[in-house]
């Protein structure tokens, strides 16, 4: 066992920051959303599931089926990821307005918003099933279809740490990643955005007498929440090459693992939270087999929540300063 673990170690530590990077960037929707709202928007797993398939429209549109080089591939990853964006901050805004703002504006409980987050992910889900997939690309059947996005880039080793090759997929995908964190980060911390959704973290009374427009800071809570979803739908997909109607499920859960393991509410928690569990999900299958790799991210869900429920950071959007 400690052989394979020695012997795996580099490859499974390479795939495990491009996992954990996708997880991380899928968490922060949950992160904001529940910092600003105390709600967890578990519909948030099929605002990914979306970001998918709105990537996949963009070669699919275009008739692209073999590899490109230069300018023409980066004007095809951008686009890709830009309607992934789009199209996830397009439907988390949707269901802000139809699932949740009306509960908010009737007083509702928490539970009510959980009900109406759980069943809008399951139409959603069902939605791409029966209509939006078989419509758009061309997939009458019903199962459980795995569709495959054709190689537009020539997969290449970009340097190697002991012997082991690191792909150029798995750089990009951990570079864009805490790149958009990044970008996030300064976008909550510097722009007037920003501390509207702190101060409405903070206290929302206090921020309604300031002036702040609750709906406006809510709804563009969603949007950014909904478009690093939709990036992390784009880079899987890049990464991958394949999604299907369910892939929201498990990576939604995972991701909501990962928000409470960096501390949920709190925007560089995600981002360790995340890239923790893809590690110690991949050291897991190593020792214990790649069968048990689930267990292993829930298990330090249940682990967590028990022993640290306020997470490895700690800190909270709601405790940050304005």
């Amino acid at each position: 066992m400690f052989n394979d673990f020695v012997s795996q170690f580099w490859p499974q530590t390479i795939d495990g920051l491009a996992f954990g990077s996708i997880y991380a960037l899928i968490a922060l929707g949950y992160t904001m959303v529940y910092g600003v709202l105390r709600l967890i928007n578990f519909a948030h797993s099929e605002v990914f599931m979306i970001g998918t398939f709105g990537a996949m429209v963009v070669p699919f549109v275009f008739g692209i089926n073999t590899p490109l080089t230069g300018i023409a591939l980066v004007g095809l990853i951008l686009a890709m990821i830009a309607a992934g964006a789009l199209a996830s901050a397009g439907t988390a805004v949707a269901l802000e307005r139809v699932a949740y703002r009306p509960l908010r504006k009737r007083g509702a409980s928490r539970l009510a918003a959980l009900i109406s987050a759980i069943g809008a992910s399951i139409f959603l889900q069902e939605l791409f099933a029966l209509l939006v997939i078989p419509a758009v690309f061309d997939r009458p059947e019903r199962g459980r279809i795995q569709m495959g996005l054709p190689r537009i880039a020539e997969r290449q080793e970009l340097f190697s740490i002991f012997g082991h090759p690191v792909m150029t997929h798995q750089v990009f995908v951990v570079v864009a990643a805490i790149g958009m964190m990044i970008i996030l980060e300064r976008l909550v911390n510097r722009t007037k955005i920003g501390r509207g959704i702190r101060a409405t973290a903070q206290n929302p009374e206090a921020a309604v007498l300031m002036g702040v427009d609750i709906n406006r800071i809510v709804q563009m809570t969603f949007l950014i929440g909904g478009a690093m979803a939709g990036v992390a739908g784009a880079l899987y997909l890049l990464a991958y090459e394949n999604t299907n109607y369910y892939i929201g499920f498990l990576f939604g859960i995972k991701a909501f693992t990962a928000a409470v393991l960096g501390g949920i509410g709190n925007l560089r928690g995600a981002l360790v939270g995340g890239i923790a569990l893809g590690l110690a999900e991949n050291y897991g299958a190593i020792i214990f087999g790649s069968d048990w790799k689930h267990v292993i991210s829930f298990t330090v869900l249940v682990l967590v929540l028990m022993f640290r429920p306020t997470g490895l950071l700690g800190e909270s959007l709601q405790q940050a300063r304005a």
